[in-house]
């Protein structure tokens, strides 16, 4: 395993992590199962474990599976997204994220988490209120590095200059969807990332299942039942097809080929994997020594160029414009007569 520096933190960690989504009991994992799939990418020398207060009981399965093993882990989670019904319990306002982080370390198990993050930006909030009570967790020890997910570039770059600006803790990490169909944090993220020195993690390496090889476009069950978006785009589900002998000249599994692609880019920390499995994780973990060639990857740029996207993963941020027309209208009283 070798292993990287995680943005300036100082924190080293493994190329491929392990996210926990999957081992929430609601996705249909039972905790015994889970805590196998925990031990067993630990005993391969994966040290950093992601999860999130929204991923149902992801923090307490996590917590009860690191028993004994939480020295060896870089314990990643997030706060933001919404854990009930009521409005103030989400979002990243200072009264939320006080009570947040004691929710997650009890849920854990810990007394402190080494990457705490902004799961998604929070309009509704001032970053300086954000990063000021971030800043304090960390004074305090609960908290020992911070990052952001999903956030567009000109947020990092506000959210830096407010930090340098008022005396606060920078964001050291961003964790964001990359693939070979979803590059576009290549033309700004990532490179935003790089010159802050911030640590990437990215999610979706697999394209949320079309790039494990077994998602086809003449025989998909997933497909016919229509029940993701991501696995009925046809233009996504072309490109898989142009990918599939690609890989097969390489000699290697599609799985092999994405993840490896993922982790090649400089601006790429660790890639993370979502096993329901552990035969999931023992066929992902057999491609952890693969590197790609420069020929391989130039054929990767012909069939998805740099920077582009093909269709939208489903789980993709959507700035709060996207959906609200109110946000993208001037209020008719204000328009020029025609």
């Amino acid at each position: 395993m070798q292993y990287r520096t995680l943005g300036r933190t100082g924190i080293t960690v493994s190329p491929y992590a392990l996210g926990t989504l999957n081992l929430a009991t609601a996705m249909g994992n039972d905790p015994a199962d889970s805590a196998r799939i925990v031990h067993k990418a630990l005993d391969a020398g994966i040290n950093l474990v992601d999860t999130a207060d929204a991923y149902g009981d992801s923090e307490e399965v996590l917590g009860r599976a690191l028993a004994g093993r939480r020295d060896d882990v870089v314990l990643a989670t997030k706060f933001g997204r919404p854990t009930g019904q009521d409005p103030n319990h989400r979002g990243a306002s200072r009264r939320w994220i006080v009570t947040a982080v004691e929710n997650s370390l009890r849920r854990l198990r810990t007394d402190h988490i080494d990457l705490y993050q902004l799961h998604r930006p929070d309009p509704d909030a001032e970053v300086e209120e954000t990063l000021a009570a971030l800043t304090d967790l960390l004074r305090s020890g609960k908290v020992r590095a911070i990052g952001t997910s999903g956030m567009p570039a000109s947020d990092i770059v506000e959210a830096q200059w407010v930090a340098e600006r008022r005396g606060l803790a920078r964001f050291r990490t961003e964790q964001v969807a990359y693939s070979i169909l979803n590059r576009g944090i290549e033309r700004e993220v990532l490179p935003t990332a790089q010159r802050f020195g911030m640590g990437t993690l990215v999610w979706g390496p697999l394209g949320q299942g079309l790039l494990t090889g077994r998602v086809r476009r003449d025989h998909n069950d997933l497909t016919r039942a229509g029940l993701f978006r991501h696995l009925t785009d046809d233009h996504r589900l072309a490109t898989v097809e142009k990918l599939v002998p690609l890989a097969a000249e390489a000699g290697l599994p599609m799985a092999h080929l994405a993840m490896a692609f993922t982790i090649a880019h400089p601006g790429v920390t660790c890639a993370l994997l979502g096993p329901r499995t552990e035969q999931q994780l023992d066929d992902l973990l057999a491609g952890l020594d693969v590197t790609l060639t420069d020929d391989v990857l130039d054929r990767i740029d012909e069939i998805v160029a740099p920077g582009t996207d093909i269709g939208t993963l489903d789980q993709a941020y959507r700035p709060p414009a996207l959906d609200d027309a109110a946000l993208r209208r001037r209020p008719i009283g204000s328009r020029a007569a025609a």
